[in-house]
């Protein structure tokens, strides 16, 4: 007792000395602590979350993971758990707890070890805000004086709600809402009492408590969590001794992703790192609406994997990644492949190692019959592969030759092989399938301001994450045609104009050789109007068309639909589309087309919001109107960041896509600017309407007829497009509410998409199909083959249910029944004629004479009902 009294003298005296410390260092350095405003707007580190237009989450950026919650979101019992073990006498002390703070105080006298005692929540928050963890004597005195001035600033509701969004709780885990989420995959309010006191009792060492990486030993911080729970008489005994029992159920999760579309969540992942910087992004809390819907966008990725998929096994088989066990092997001294079958431990085990991508799952054959196979795949299932998932599968030669068609399923795999397969989406039946080594594009945007619908940059991001829709420039073909035709009616060309199909040779005096542009196929009509031309496809009428406007002004006018003009070849292969652009800029310039001639500007976000759901800044587009009429409704928190402008700008070439900031309700519409007529925007869009329409006898059909098979609209235009060599294949179309792009080719620039020959086994399945398509499965791989079949499938999921839209025929033009063969007007009135449309001053004013009249063959009429299932 003699020893106690001195003992408490000097710690009393110690305590008041620090007190009376720690009162002046804070009316001294008062004047440099933070304010309230400071304090208030704390930025939470939140990771930036990325939505499609109806706010499906499509991507997570950002290191830390952390959920904001109100305090009202936060269940009572996660409060009382977290209050009872970290500062029970949270609403009773100014921020420093003397009682907690004078057994630490005793504790470094005693054992002369500072230790972590006598933090509140305050002091904890003030350190994780303001200071860092090391533990010297400077550090905790500040810490003491910013919790006291947190307290004089802040409510109790306010620390604890910043408390409990901002602890870090381990797994890149910051605050408690995103700790329910990576631990147990669920919001807090659906959390057990068990799973709630594990994540109460992380704050005090999250890296060595957590139970993925420590059970055990979050069992027992569990423990002390429900027990000053008890002690507090928060939970009952009933309660506790359940809670205490319950087995450890904490797993990883990720981020709950609604929609995986990576190759949009990275344009868009982009512009946000170069307007806010990489730091600021990712940490900012950020909230980024897409103006792409999560159907559109999801259709669009399945349209590019099925086609592409299609397209690899018109040409064959590439045979199994690797052969495990099997006889044949086994005599050819392959010391690789053993002579047994192997157990399902040993398959499995091979089967985890294997990386695949999208919907390819790894699988092993272990038994083949005559007409299907058996599968074991990695979740230690059986399946079977019928005759209808493997019979396309011949031998591969390359890309121009296949193989024979198989007979049986022992034509195609042995036992033991290690193989790709994936569930065919109409029918769920298993299907034999390889890595598709062609790739492709889609992009899909709204004509009428830009707005980007869907965009797909390849067969998979993770596999590649080059985005072709948006980075590859590639040969357009005969999508350039449309331009080179409007160019043509600006200088008084009509649909009705003659132009001469036939072969064009060229003496070239540099390269002392002729060129000669050829039809493909080489087929020439001889004097045939402009509309069936580009209808046909012609590329000699194409050339014929760049002569006669010239190609200086041709290159000019092309510029108009903003294609760069260093991308524009000055020679006249410009004509056959030797100019290489991106997917986006030919759905830009398309759009021109559809919406009556405006160049509008494709945009990716429709609105970013912050951590709290604030909008900070919505899109205000340009749009294809002229004059356009105000928005009466009132626009509210149109608040802009001012350099998001400049980064649209840099990255797409626009200039106009965002506005200064305002203070007006509702922002100014603007107009974009008007390019080429509506005149001419009409008739070249009813040129491409009859590319993708069927017009009696097979002859005059335009190069996109089986889109009018598939989808029975009469306000489609489209226009295939196919590269020399057949390098890139092309299907461009729109409606006025809508307008997409297709590219399908190799990255390897010199690869030829090649031909495919009939598989016997599918004309057999299905006959009048194959028949009546003929060329639609058996040839060279063009744009209507390769890249129309991606745009059909997304756009019959677009169009479900929109109504048919024309837009109405511009007041400067005049319809007049005109001779089929000749252009010139006639008083027939049978299947020689047809009403025509021509901009007034053009219209021909010289009637067909009798012996000028040509006489047509009948039509070929072929029923087209069986050809709907290959799309």
């Amino acid at each position: 007792m003699k020893l106690l009294k001195p003992v408490l003298i000097v710690v009393s005296s110690l305590f008041l000395v620090g007190v009376a410390i720690v009162i002046g260092t804070y009316f001294y350095i008062k004047s440099d602590l933070p304010s309230v405003d400071v304090l208030k707007d704390v930025r939470l580190q939140t990771p930036m979350r990325i939505y499609t237009q109806d706010g499906k989450l499509i991507s997570q950026y950002g290191v830390k993971r952390r959920i904001p919650l109100n305090l009202d979101e936060i269940p009572d019992v996660l409060k009382h758990a977290v209050i009872a073990t970290e500062d029970s006498r949270f609403y009773d002390h100014p921020g420093i707890d003397p009682i907690g703070m004078m057994r630490a105080l005793v504790n470094l006298v005693v054992t002369g070890e500072k230790g972590q005692g006598g933090s509140t929540l305050t002091m904890q928050l003030a350190r994780d805000f303001f200071l860092t963890r090391e533990k010297r004597y400077i550090r905790k005195i500040r810490e003491i004086i910013l919790a006291w001035h947190m307290e004089q600033l802040l409510s109790k509701e306010e620390i604890l709600a910043l408390y409990l969004n901002k602890v870090e709780l381990g797994h890149r885990a910051f605050g408690f809402g995103a700790a329910a989420q990576v631990y147990y995959g669920k919001s807090l309010n659906e959390l057990t009492l068990a799973q709630v006191a594990t994540i109460a009792g992380l704050p005090q060492a999250p890296s060595i408590l957590n139970p993925i990486s420590r059970p055990d030993r979050s069992v027992a911080r569990r423990r002390i969590v429900l027990l000053r729970m008890l002690d507090e008489e928060y939970i009952t005994q009933e309660e506790f001794e359940e809670a205490v029992a319950a087995p450890v159920t904490a797993k990883k999760y990720g981020a709950e992703i609604d929609l995986d579309a990576p190759y949009l969540a990275d344009i868009i992942y982009s512009e946000m790192i170069e307007l806010y910087g990489k730091d600021e992004a990712e940490t900012g809390g950020y909230q980024i609406y897409a103006t792409a819907t999560s159907e559109l966008q999801a259709a669009a990725q399945q349209a590019v994997r099925r086609n592409l998929h299609d397209y690899d096994e018109r040409h064959g088989y590439h045979g199994p990644l690797q052969q495990l066990w099997g006889a044949e092997a086994s005599d050819a001294d392959d010391k690789s492949t053993d002579a047994q079958p192997w157990p399902e431990e040993k398959m499995l085990e091979q089967l985890q190692q294997i990386r695949t991508f999208e919907s390819l799952e790894p699988a092993v054959v272990v038994k083949v019959n005559e007409r299907d196979v058996v599968i074991f795949n990695k979740e230690g299932k059986y399946s079977v592969i019928d005759w209808d998932g493997l019979d396309w599968a011949r031998p591969f030669i390359n890309d121009s030759k296949q193989g024979p068609a198989p007979q049986n399923a022992s034509d195609i795999l042995q036992e033991g092989a290690l193989v790709l397969v994936r569930q065919r989406e109409e029918d769920a039946h298993w299907q034999l399938t390889q890595f598709p080594q062609a790739t492709s594009a889609l992009v899909a945007l709204d004509p009428k301001n830009g707005a980007v619908q869907a965009v797909v940059g390849g067969y998979s991001f993770y596999q590649s994450q080059f985005n072709r829709a948006t980075q590859a420039k590639r040969q357009v073909g005969s999508n350039i045609k449309p331009f080179i035709y409007s160019a043509a009616i600006d200088h008084g060309y009509t649909l009705a104009s003659i132009i001469n199909d036939a072969p064009i040779t060229q003496w070239q005096a540099g390269s002392g050789n002729a060129w000669r542009p050829e039809n493909s196929p080489a087929e020439y009509d001889g004097p045939i109007r402009m509309r069936v031309a580009l209808s046909k496809s012609k590329n000699v009428v194409s050339v014929r068309l760049l002569r006669a406007v010239g190609l200086d002004n041709v290159a000019e006018y092309l510029s108009r639909f903003g294609f760069d003009k260093d991308d524009i070849p000055r020679d006249e292969t410009v004509s056959l589309g030797s100019g290489s652009h991106t997917p986006l800029e030919v759905v830009t310039a398309m759009a021109t087309i559809a919406n009556g001639g405006f160049l509008i500007q494709p945009h990716f976000i429709q609105r970013i919001e912050d951590e709290m759901g604030q909008v900070l800044w919505t899109a205000n587009p340009v749009q294809a109107c002229d004059p356009c009429e105000l928005d009466d409704k009132p626009n509210e928190n149109n608040t802009l960041e001012e350099d998001l402008e400049a980064l649209l700008a840099a990255e797409f070439g626009l200039d106009n896509q965002l506005q200064e900031p305002t203070t007006q309700s509702a922002p100014n519409i603007l107009s974009a600017p008007r390019v080429i007529s509506e005149e001419n925007a009409f008739l070249v869009a009813e040129m491409m309407r009859s590319a993708v329409q069927i017009n009696g006898a097979w002859a005059n059909r335009g190069t996109g007829w089986r889109t009018a098979l598939l989808l029975d609209r009469k306000d489609l235009a489209g226009k295939t497009g196919t590269t020399n060599d057949v390098r890139d294949t092309w299907f461009s179309g729109f409606t006025p509410d809508l307008v997409a792009t297709a590219w399908v080719g190799f990255d390897d620039n010199n690869r030829r998409l090649g031909r495919t020959s009939a598989n016997q086994n599918l004309v057999n399945k299905n006959p009048q199909k194959y028949n009546y398509i003929g060329n639609a499965m058996v040839g060279s791989e063009a744009g209507a083959l390769a890249a129309q079949p991606a745009w059909i499938r997304f756009m019959k999921v677009a169009l479900a249910d929109t109504p048919e839209h024309l837009l109405p025929m511009p007041t400067d033009l005049v319809t007049l029944r005109i001779d089929k063969s000749t252009g010139k007007l006639t008083n027939r009135a049978d299947k020689t004629s047809m009403f025509e449309y021509f901009i007034q001053g053009t219209e021909p004013d010289v009637f067909v004479s009798d012996t000028e009249i040509s006489i047509f063959e009948n039509d070929d009429e072929s029923s087209s009902s069986q050809l709907e299932d290959i799309f």
